[in-house]
């Protein structure tokens, strides 16, 4: 297993269920970025823990995944997904560079395996209002960082990996 992998894809792409697919370096732990906010993220987040089986431990990270990926030393860190933990960045009013970067050197110095799953939010069309624009470009951005210092990058369409790095 590559030290550190990132899976890519699109809204409903099965970019979770391939990263739970990789996870097979026990013991297995599953830092989980979105919080339950509303009734429809509370149905998300019960898909995903019963997705994912008992033999997981659990960090709860809406905004620090860098302590996370610091302290990870043994077995498998899975991080779903980049995508939530950006938007809680921006809600919060954190500076996304500077997160980012801290994430990017954390990455670089891990010594065991990590996956990290990620949307790829610039395929459709231009959102139409600034906002929406700029996490896109955030989004982006990130993915691209992450991209380079990882080992390993699979992109997800239909269920199906293809592997982009590594």
């Amino acid at each position: 297993m590559p030290r550190t992998t990132l899976v890519l894809g699109g809204a409903r792409s099965g970019k979770s269920a391939r990263a739970l697919a990789l996870a097979i370096e026990a013991p297995k732990t599953f830092v989980a970025t979105a919080e339950a906010i509303d009734g429809e993220m509370s149905e998300r987040i019960a898909l995903h823990q019963a997705e994912r089986g008992v033999d997981w431990s659990l960090i709860e990270a809406p905004l620090d995944i860098v302590s996370a990926v610091e302290s990870h030393s043994d077995g498998t860190l899975l991080i779903d997904c980049l995508t939530i933990w950006l938007n809680n960045l921006m809600y919060h009013d954190r500076d996304v560079a500077v997160e980012s970067g801290r994430l990017i050197d954390a990455l670089k110095a891990a010594v065991a395996p990590i996956i990290l799953v990620s949307n790829e939010v610039g395929l459709s069309i231009a959102p139409e209002n600034a906002l929406a624009r700029r996490f896109r470009d955030a989004q982006g951005r990130l993915n691209q960082q992450v991209a380079a210092v990882v080992d390993r990058v699979e992109f997800i369409a239909a269920g199906l990996p293809m592997v982009l790095k590594g």
